[in-house]
This record gives C-alpha cells, structure tokens and sequence, in this order.
C-alpha cells in the first residue's frame, strides 16, 4: 500500500473518534499493542533513536527494492508512536520514504498534543527511518 494510501486510513481511522484525545491515545496505545515487540538480541543499544526520552529501538532491512522496518519501545505512547510509522512507511521505496511529506502527523494533530520531549522523539523516529531509506538509496 502506497504511503498516501496509508495516510488517508489513518486519516479516515483518527476522523472516525473525533476529537477525543483519550480515545486517540487509546489507539495510538492499541497500534504499538498489535506490533510485533522485538526480540531482546534485537534491542542493541546501536538500533536505539536518538532524541527519544523513552527507549525505542528501530531497524531496516533492504529487501527486493522496498524498506522494511520494524521497532519496539519499553514505553506505551512512543511504542504506538513508532508502530504508527512503521506502518506508514515500511513496505515502500527509499525514495517514497525519503519524499514522504507525512502530512498525516499534522493532519490528526499529534505534535500538538505530545510534550515536547515526545514530539522530539517523534521528529528523530522520522528522520532515523528517512535517513535508513536514504542509505538504501545511495546503495542502489
């Protein structure tokens, strides 16, 4: 599924409960719920974001043209943060990752309602995953 795609169904998810705030943190708790956690070899020191107040662990692979991610957090909100673009971006080229202007972040309004460290947390998340798919890029 393209980014934009993904985009308009989460767009279309977060619509669905309004501006609820409790109710959008519930999903965005629900997202990091449904993800996959990553195994404890997985969770080097190596593969932890920078600029993130709890510990969120980020990997890529290269496969077959396309960038897959997969992440893990000890912390609720960031897990279902990170699990969020993870779903947003894993599956698609560098150059779609890199280019992604990732309107839904501003869309449903999260970086207004995080703290600040948060929503630092949340830029470093992005720039890690679009600094993966540039080193991708250039290998190709």
């Amino acid at each position: 599924m393209s980014i934009a795609a993904t985009e308009k169904d989460l767009l279309d998810e977060f619509e669905l409960l309004g501006n609820d705030w409790e109710a959008r943190y519930e999903h965005i708790i629900s997202m990091g719920k449904d993800m996959p956690p990553l195994r404890d070899e997985e969770k080097k020191e190596e593969f932890l974001i920078k600029g993130c107040q709890s510990r969120v662990w980020l990997l890529s692979e290269f496969r077959n043209g396309k960038v897959f991610f997969k992440a893990d957090s000890d912390a609720a909100i960031p897990k279902g943060i990170v699990a969020m673009m993870v779903r947003l971006l894993s599956g698609n080229t560098p150059d779609e990752i890199v280019n992604a202007p990732l309107n839904v972040v501003n869309s449903i309004g999260l970086k207004e309602h995080l703290s600040p460290t948060r929503a630092n947390g949340l830029v470093s998340m992005i720039k890690q995953m679009k600094l993966d798919a540039l080193a991708y890029k250039a290998k190709v």
